[in-house]
């Protein structure tokens, strides 16, 4: 294979492989970050100190709240009761109980998508849960605070549906596309790239073309992340509105985020080691001794005499 040929085949699999690193990276978050239970709620759980998230729990608690009374009066609550409501929920979103509540109920839904997305036997069914374990907590974390009347919050079991039928199908698809994408795509860069680099012609002109490709990769993958959250959160309607619902994304996307940047930092500490050792590490070269002017061989001509006059 003659010299340009092999450039050329090296510059495509380098590419290929910068393209790949981004979707790597973003497979495997997806399938060991927010697929997590643990980690998910491990990521959420500071939320419930975020001024946002705690309006919109406690308006969606309040709303709650003022139904249940609605069914039990039989007739619509009047303002003064609505306010006492909306001020008690916002109290409450300040207690360790809410703190509790919150992490149990992120468990628990995060819990059943995923059982959802794993089993291929539902498909066509509504993913639902039962957050009556949640409210019984809380309300024995409420009585153990001597909070008044915590005894008489109802415990109901209700199935709460999260996802929609064709939603959880949909998502269920792409969760097996991601399942293979995060073991084949990681391997498939690390292949393209190494082999990019073996076919080269000049390989530090490889390794460097390689660590900038990385860079560029990363930081596109950092723009993609940055235009995520503003079309999320113009999409998500209701309570999780405007702030909460970016505190959410922020939350869940953290490590996406130092992920990109550290593609980022890896190719262009390559990049700039590949080229500081070709312009730097090259031996200095040596001019080669002047060869000693060889001294004539046979009879010394006779010097000429002055010849007196």
């Amino acid at each position: 294979m003659s010299p340009r040929s092999r450039s050329a085949l090296s510059a495509v699999l380098i590419a290929l492989a910068s393209l790949l690193a981004p979707c790597a990276t973003l497979a495997g978050w997806a399938m060991h970050g927010p697929a997590d239970t643990g980690r998910y709620v491990a990521a959420v759980a500071p939320l419930a100190d975020d001024p946002a998230v705690r309006d919109a729990a406690a308006d969606t608690l309040g709303a709650g709240f003022a139904g249940f009374v609605d069914e039990t009066t039989a007739g619509p609550v009047n303002g003064a009761v609505q306010l006492f409501v909306r001020d008690a929920a916002r109290s409450f979103t300040r207690t360790e109980a809410f703190h509790e509540g919150w992490d149990a109920a992120n468990r628990t839904v995060h819990a059943a998508v995923l059982r959802a997305l794993r089993d291929d036997g539902a498909a066509g069914r509504a993913v639902t849960v039962d957050l009556a374990p949640v409210t019984e907590r809380v309300r024995d974390r409420l009585a153990e605070d001597h909070v008044p009347f915590a005894r008489r919050i109802p415990v109901r079991h209700t199935a709460v549906t999260v996802l929609p039928a064709h939603e959880a199908d949909r998502l269920r698809k792409g969760y097996q596309v991601l399942d293979v994408a995060a073991f084949w795509l990681p391997l498939a860069a690390v292949v393209f790239a190494v082999t990019g680099i073996a076919v080269a012609a000049c390989r530090r002109r490889a390794v460097t073309a390689a660590g900038i490709g990385t860079a560029l990769g990363g930081a596109l993958l950092a723009l993609a992340v940055l235009v995520g959250r503003r079309l999320t959160v113009a999409e998500l309607p209701g309570p999780v509105d405007g702030s909460a619902a970016g505190a959410v994304y922020d939350a869940l996307t953290a490590t996406l985020r130092t992920a990109s940047w550290l593609l980022v930092a890896l190719g262009l500490t390559v990049a700039l080691a590949s080229w500081l050792t070709g312009r730097y590490g090259r031996p200095a070269r040596r001019r080669p001794p002047a060869r000693p002017t060889p001294e004539p061989t046979g009879p010394t001509p006779p010097r000429p005499t002055g010849t007196r006059l």
